[in-house]
């Protein structure tokens, strides 16, 4: 059972990075790549066309959202991932280079009052893009901090249109063995699903990040679409996503279809609760390796843990 305590994201503004050093840090950067000292100029066309939506960035940030520990070295959490697709070692970085972000389109369908597809560029067009300040808690007991940049899930959800019958968001990751090696790994079920019910998907924690560290997403980190739902472990959070669709029934989600005596549908993070193969009670954070303790729903109690009430008997922890 959930118990309030003092919010565990709480932070102390003297350990928060102060933004105006992180803008200037941002723009520094940025100016020293429009330099032909750093990039000759057809590798600086090269990147301007892999991803053009480069210009939006760096974004306003949310202030809603604190941190109660200093944000991750972007080298550290652009270089450490898992990304089944490419591989199933962390060290995928350079094997996720093969992903083509353009063309990219989100099908939108299911129950909705009208399927649609809509190209990427224009989605980002009519989206509240922002930043956030988040918590990242991967089930295997790593964890980063990390400014995120995108837009709320639910402007997407009102975009869709959903019918009142939807019980249930499903996201598809895209399916091309012969861009990405993993999908040829037979014994994985193929593509990336997972979902969310409609009430956490239209809470307002939840995230569809398009960028991170004031830039586009990283292809490794799940460009150019990707779900942030930092009350969960990490593998709700399906990458590079193709496809949304609304459902009466619970989706089979990927991990919960390989092993769901160790990955479940909710994946709400709790350090009561231990993985079959290790505890749950603290975490590793990447660049420092120091561990912290662990805090349920990841210290965001106080924004998710109205939407579990009578749901005790459902496998929340898993």
């Amino acid at each position: 059972m959930w118990v309030h305590r003092r919010p565990g994201w709480h932070l102390k503004e003297s350990a928060a990075t102060d933004e105006s050093a992180y803008l200037n840090r941002r723009q520094l950067v940025a100016g020293l790549a429009a330099g032909s000292m750093l990039l000759p100029a057809s590798a600086r066309a090269q990147r301007a066309t892999d991803d053009p939506s480069a210009k939006l960035y760096p974004l306003k940030r949310n202030e809603k959202y604190k941190l109660d520990r200093p944000l991750t070295d972007e080298k550290e959490a652009t270089t450490y991932n898992n990304f089944y697709e490419f591989g199933s070692h962390k060290t995928i970085s350079k094997a996720a280079q093969d992903l083509k972000i353009r063309p990219w389109t989100l099908s939108i369908g299911g129950l909705v009052e009208k399927p649609m597809k809509v190209d990427i560029d224009d989605l980002l067009s009519k989206m509240p893009l922002e930043e956030r300040l988040y918590r990242h808690r991967c089930v295997e007991a790593w964890a980063m901090a990390v400014p995120w940049s995108g837009f709320p899930l639910k402007a997407l959800v009102d975009f869709a249109r959903p019918l009142g019958s939807a019980k249930y968001v499903v996201m598809s990751t895209f399916h091309d063995a012969a861009m990405a090696p993993g999908q040829k790994q037979f014994w994985y079920p193929w593509p990336y699903v997972e979902g969310l019910t409609m009430a956490e998907a239209n809470n307002d924690l939840a995230f569809i990040g398009t960028g991170i560290y004031g830039k586009p997403m990283p292809k490794q980190n799940g460009a150019p679409l990707r779900l942030v739902a930092p009350w969960k472990y990490g593998f709700k959070s399906v990458k590079s996503i193709v496809k949304l669709d609304f459902a009466e029934t619970r989706p089979a989600t990927f991990w919960e279809t390989v092993q769901g005596s160790e990955y479940g549908f909710w994946a709400n993070v709790n350090p009561a609760f231990p993985h079959p193969r290790w505890s749950q009670e603290s975490e590793r954070m990447l660049g420092t390796n120091e561990r912290v303790p662990t805090r349920i729903f990841n210290g965001y109690g106080e924004f998710v843990g109205d939407l579990y009430k009578g749901l005790e008997k459902e496998r929340l922890w898993a």
